[in-house]
Parts: structure tokens; C-alpha cells; sequence
């Protein structure tokens, strides 16, 4: 039977919560258990698909087309296990599957409350789907004392003891800021976090105290007697240069042995941590170093490009490179010359978006690239700007657009109005609701021999992940071709298509589908890969 590890977080939010599940995952498949890991989000919306990257940070999008948590890409990363629509749920999506129970009459008269009806459904959440798996994890968003999170913290209070004795843990992430004026870390904060936790029934087994220095011996003895646990169990989570140095800074600072110890397990063998110690290698010693443009609509939030940011770092690893970020917010463009901002870059990345603001600024970086034979990586709506760009400039269409934007005379880029996942015929109208109607998940594409990308890959037949509403229409696909924009990659039937590059520029490569969602650090994604080497060509040109 599967164990359970539920974390927490107190004091503020953003400690990196969703970070300490994935390294503990990452530690525990290094001592051979199997894991799996889920997230509990308190919020309202059905899934993050229709917010703001500026309220929530980048939507995280699954094989099976769940748009969730950008934590889930935390977890795929560290543990290179995919995550799929079930390990994610949200306040909204309970109760929304309750009041469609209720609307059938499924409760038989009952009186419908948050004690048993939402509780119970949280609870066979957390428990379904476990076969098979040593340790689930289960992060908890928000910080302990939230209102809308009570109804989560009282199911896991619930599972504590619905579970067999000793099949569950709780480890809560909590703050010890350093006040100068004293001169000390304070560990009030903790232990009023632990307090809070602690009168809703829910008893720290481990508390990993996030800070930006070491914790004196005497400090760590203080928060074990205040909050309860064992000194052991006071576990330094300390601030480091990456995030992926933080598996062997948990694992130095004895969190996996505290929580066997928790579950009575006496671990047999040391973990093997080889391939983190590969990565921390290729971290810490680059041979060279490349500058990339990130030209976007949300750099004010380097949490909305998280996948992003995390591949190009990858696609710098693989190559032995550091990957220095230069985030330029694409409006700037519409009224300043790009030339400034761009002439110093080793290469330029258009990421997917939405709407308008800001997409006049994108085609002009994709323009730049073309012009000046600078690599250019378009992923998604970027692909699109640059197929607009290649319509208005090289084919003689200026009214080249995207019907996304309202109403165009050539509408390059168009509403997809259906589409095939597997046998079945997907159906979507302007009007249709926004949430979840996108082309979501895993699709193949089948890619051009002897291009570029097939090139790349190793491969004429891929599965990625999509996340669009919007496609490029192929009725100009002839004349972009006698200019030497090609169609490279298409859906299995044609009719999509999926990958263009320009055949005579050193790199140029748009794609509508999202690769940074699958890449790793161990395993970085061949198309950050290949970008980053042909920048680090760039480099040497310069």
C-alpha cells in the first residue's frame, strides 16, 4: 500500500513548496521507491487555464490535456515521471463535480456541506489511482490559515487517521527570517505557522525551515520544543544558486533519512544520486556562455516562461554553455528600433501568448532574426508571428494577420474549428466557452524527411504537447514556400500544420506545439539543445 507525505507551507507563500515535493520525489526514486506526485490547489477556477500568467505564472500542461499548476512541471522535471490530469485539483472542480451530483439528485435528500460531501471527495482524490506506487506526495498551495484552504487541511487531517497507523506524514515549509537589526533568525514566524497548523488537528512530523543562512544548533533545539518535533526533524532548507542543487542540499541536510525514520523504515542502501551529480557538473562548470532574447507579453513575471526558462537552461547544459536571459517586453518594439535591444543577442525566442497587445512587436523580432540570420526559435503563437511576418514581408500579402485579433482581410493565422485526437473529431465555434476548448495535450506530428527539425529529432514521426486555439492556415503554404518558409512538420492528417523553417537561414525554426514542457534537466529537450548550439555558433561569429 502506498504511503503518504502531505506538505504544507506557512508564514507566506512562495517558500517552494512545489520545489521540496519534487527534490523529496527525486531523493526517494534515488533510493528505488516508485512515486507519485499530486497537487491540491484551493482556488475557485476549475483549472488555471483561463487566469492571468500575472495572477497565477505559467499554465502546465499534461499529456492527456489537463491544464494545471506550473508545480506539475516541477515534478516532471525532478522526477522525469509525466503528470496527468489527475494529479492536479482545484476548490473549483470539486465542487463543481458536487453540485452536478447534487443537480442529479445522487445525495438522495441530503443536506450537501463542506463536512462530509467536500471533504470525502478531496479524500478520494488523494487516494485514487495509487496502485502500484511506493510514496504519493501531496502539495497542499496556499499557507495554512487561508479560508479557502481549510476544507483541504481538514481532509488531510482526516486521511491521517483514516489511513493504517503509520502510512502518513505531514511536512510543513515554513520561514526563519533574518532581522538585522538583531541579528538573528527569528523563529516566531515558524512557530506560529506550526501553532495555526496545529489547532486545525494536524501535527508536524518535519519541518523544513526555509533561510538564507545556516541555523545555529540552539535555534534548531528552540523550534523543536516549540513546534513539537524532534530536533532530527528541524531540517534546514537553505537558499542555493540552482534548483537543482536543492536535491543534495535536502538530501545533505537529512530530509529523505527523516522521513523513512517517520514511516519506520530503515533505509538499506545510500541513494544514487548520480545523474543529479551530472547535472550539478555541467552547472558548475561551463565553457563558454550565450545570451538569448526572450521577447514576450509577460516578462514582468519570469514565473509565467517557467518551463521555458528551465529548458533553455537545459539546452545550455547539454551543451556546456550558462544561458544568460535577456527578457524584453515585445510592446517596446512597436516604438522603439529593435536593433538596440537585439543586436547584442546571440538569439532570439518568440514564446506562445495570447491577444494582441504586443504581438506587432513579436513580428518585428521574428523579422530581425530573419534579416540578420540570428537564430530564431518560435514556439507556438511565436511561430505564428513569424509565419505573418514572412506573409507580409516576402509574399507580398501586407494584410497579413490573425483572425485572433478580430476581423482580417488575410487571416495567415485562423480559428481552428476542429481537429482529430486519436479517431475522435474535436468541434470548437468562436463562441464556445474558453475554458479547457483549446487543442490540449499529446498530439503526433510527422515531420518532413531531410528537413531541419526531422534533422534534429532523429525522427519523422513526434508526439508534443499543445496548448492553442489558433493555426496557421496552409492555403498560404505554396507561396511561403517559394520563399523559402517551409512546412516542415503537419499533423497526421495534413490539414495542421505543426513546424516551419526557413531553409536557407543558419536556424530558424517555429513550432506550434510547447517542447519546453518535456524537457529535463537529464534529458534535455533536442530543440533547446540544437538552439543553443547554433547560438553558441552565433556567439563565435560575433
Amino acid at each position: 500500500m502506498a504511503r503518504f507525505i502531505f506538505i504544507t507551507g506557512g508564514v507566506v507563500s512562495s517558500l517552494g513548496k512545489g520545489l521540496a515535493a519534487a527534490a523529496l520525489g527525486a531523493l526517494l526514486q534515488a533510493r528505488g521507491y516508485s512515486v507519485r506526485l499530486r497537487k491540491l490547489d484551493p482556488y475557485l477556477n476549475v483549472d488555471p487555464g483561463t487566469m492571468s500568467p500575472y495572477q497565477h505564472g505559467e499554465v502546465f500542461v499534461t499529456e492527456d490535456g489537463a491544464e494545471t499548476d506550473l508545480d506539475l512541471g516541477h515534478y516532471e522535471r525532478f522526477t522525469g515521471r509525466p503528470a496527468m490530469r489527475e494529479d492536479n485539483i482545484t476548490a473549483g472542480r470539486v465542487y463543481q463535480e458536487i453540485i452536478a451530483k447534487e443537480r442529479r439528485g445522487d445525495y438522495l435528500g441530503a443536506t450537501v456541506q463542506v463536512i462530509p460531501h467536500v471533504t470525502s471527495a478531496i479524500k478520494a482524490f488523494v487516494l485514487s489511482g495509487n496502485e502500484g506506487v511506493d510514496f504519493v506526495l501531496v502539495e497542499i498551495g496556499g499557507t495554512v490559515g487561508d479560508i479557502e484552504g481549510l476544507p483541504f487541511f481538514e481532509a488531510i487531517r482526516q486521511l491521517g487517521n483514516d489511513l493504517p497507523r503509520g502510512q502518513a506524514i505531514y511536512i510543513h515549509l515554513t520561514l526563519l527570517p533574518f532581522i538585522p537589526s538583531a541579528g538573528e533568525l527569528k523563529t516566531k514566524p515558524t512557530q506560529h505557522s506550526v501553532k495555526e497548523l496545529r489547532s486545525i488537528g494536524i501535527q508536524p512530523h518535519i519541518l523544513l525551515c526555509r533561510t538564507d543562512r545556516e541555523i545555529p544548533r540552539e535555534e534548531r533545539r528552540k523550534i523543536g520544543l516549540f513546534c513539537n518535533v524532534r530536533e532530527s526533524a528541524v531540517i534546514e532548507a537553505r537558499d542555493v544558486a540552482s534548483i537543482y542543487e536543492v536535491p543534495h542540499a535536502y538530501h545533505a541536510a537529512g530530509l529523505d533519512q527523516e522521513v523513512l525514520a517517520a514511516f519506520g523504515i530503515e533505509p538499506a542502501l545510500k541513494p544514487d544520486m548520480g545523474r543529479w551529480n551530472a547535472v550539478m557538473e555541467r552547472l558548475a562548470n561551463p565553457e563558454g556562455e550565450v545570451t538569448i532574447a526572450i521577447v514576450g507579453k509577460y516578462t514582468g513575471l519570469k514565473d509565467a516562461y517557467k518551463s521555458l526558462t528551465e529548458a533553455l537552461s537545459h539546452g545550455g547544459m547539454a551543451n556546456r554553455v550558462k544561458v544568460h536571459l535577456d527578457w524584453i517586453e515585445s510592446e517596446i518594439f512597436e516604438t522603439s528600433d529593435p536593433a538596440p535591444y537585439l543586436e547584442h543577442v546571440h538569439g532570439i525566442l518568440v514564446p506562445g501568448g495570447f491577444g494582441q497587445r504586443g504581438a506587432e512587436g513579436k513580428i518585428l523580432a521574428a523579422r530581425f532574426a530573419r534579416e540578420r540570420k540570428l537564430p530564431y526559435f518560435g514556439i507556438c503563437f511565436g511561430m505564428q508571428m513569424a509565419v505573418i511576418e514572412a506573409a507580409r514581408s516576402l509574399t507580398g500579402v501586407p494584410d497579413a494577420n490573425s483572425s485572433e485579433f478580430g476581423p482580417a482581410k488575410e487571416p495567415v493565422v485562423g480559428l481552428m474549428t476542429e481537429w482529430l485526437r486519436g479517431n475522435e473529431l474535436e468541434i470548437r465555434a468562436a463562441r464556445t466557452d474558453l475554458g479547457g476548448t483549446m487543442r490540449l495535450g499529446a498530439y503526433r506530428a510527422e515531420l518532413m524527411p531531410g528537413s531541419r527539425i526531422a534533422a534534429i529529432y532523429g525522427a519523422t514521426s513526434i508526439s508534443e504537447r499543445h496548448r492553442h486555439r489558433f493555426e496557421v492556415n496552409t492555403a498560404y503554404r505554396e507561396s511561403l514556400a517559394q520563399k523559402g518558409l517551409v512546412f516542415a512538420g503537419m499533423s497526421p492528417d495534413g490539414l495542421l500544420p505543426e513546424t516551419i523553417e526557413f531553409s536557407d537561414h543558419p536556424w530558424f525554426i517555429g513550432v506550434q506545439f510547447h517542447p519546453e514542457l518535456k524537457s529535463r534537466p537529464f534529458e534535455p529537450h533536442p530543440l533547446f539543445a540544437s538552439f543553443i548550439a547554433a547560438a553558441v555558433e552565433q556567439s563565435r561569429l560575433v
